[in-house]
């Protein structure tokens, strides 16, 4: 047998058995999301407890200052931004921008792959939350927000991190990128599923992590597969053979409101806005 069906095997049987050890949520995202399911808890107490993640808290000011969250008077400290943002909204925010933590790693090699995959995950959450931002403006009654959108489009590929620390104990297989290509392909959603149940995260995280690479998964209505789909498609992360065909299937399902969107500069503008809360 191969190294790399041999790595493949090791997957698939671990994956089959539940032994596959799975990333755990950043320890200061899970403080943040125990302290957002306290009834009591205040904004005040929520900063503070945001505070003790300095990298953290000056992204929650950059969030609060963004056009995302349709402000032009800015911010300056972390009790100001948290009170922008809302308690509603911080658990998925707050967590979302806690994400990057998980994408390192010690080994050289690995890293690269870390910093490409993270790379991606951005390219294609910028997309999707600029997406989500248009979609919003014509549909108000939605229940979907852009703090849901915000997350998910940051854990969509969260399935990629376990086969990638599994390969780190065959460095062998890095000779041939297009293995670890096929493996995060045929496992990554699977995965990425297993990943959000552990988190204890709601069934829409599920969906996304679980199905967006799926071409079997075609839901009727309008879900965040959609955006993260869309922002996919768009960065080619998600292979297509016609891009202008498949965005074509979005608009007419309702999520797009035309092809020329993608054009308009308005669009440009947020997407570069959503761009400064991640640089």
């Amino acid at each position: 047998m191969s190294t790399e069906n041999a790595l493949l095997t090791i997957l698939i049987d671990r994956i089959n058995n539940d032994t596959l050890v799975l990333p755990t949520l950043p320890e200061i995202a899970v403080r943040v999301r125990q302290a957002a399911d306290d009834p009591e808890v205040n904004l005040m107490q929520m900063a503070d407890v945001i505070s003790h993640d300095p990298a953290l808290a000056a992204r929650m000011i950059k969030v609060a200052n963004s056009a995302f969250m349709g402000r032009t008077v800015k911010v300056n400290t972390l009790n100001q931004a948290v009170t922008r943002i809302g308690l509603r909204q911080i658990k998925n925010i707050a967590t979302a921008m806690a994400m990057e933590q998980l994408f390192v790693s010690h080994n050289k090699l690995i890293k690269t792959y870390m910093d490409k995959a993270w790379e991606k995950t951005l390219k294609v959450a910028c997309q999707a939350i600029t997406v989500m931002d248009f979609y919003l403006r014509v549909n108000k009654h939605t229940s979907m927000n852009k703090d849901t959108i915000t997350l998910a489009s940051l854990v969509f590929n969260i399935g990629v991190l376990p086969i990638l620390t599994e390969a780190e104990r065959h460095p062998e297989v890095f000779a041939n990128p297009s293995f670890l290509a096929h493996a995060i392909q045929k496992l990554a959603g699977k995965i990425g599923g297993a990943i959000m149940r552990e988190w204890d995260f709601t069934d829409e995280f599920v969906e996304v992590a679980e199905s967006w690479s799926n071409p079997n998964y075609k839901p009727e209505h309008v879900c965040y597969v959609d955006f993260i789909r869309v922002g996919a498609i768009i960065e080619g992360i998600l292979q297509v053979s016609d891009k202008t065909a498949a965005l074509q299937v979005y608009v007419d399902k309702g999520v797009l409101r035309s092809l020329e969107m993608f054009e308009d500069d308005s669009y440009h503008d947020i997407l570069e806005d959503v761009k400064t809360m991640f640089l």
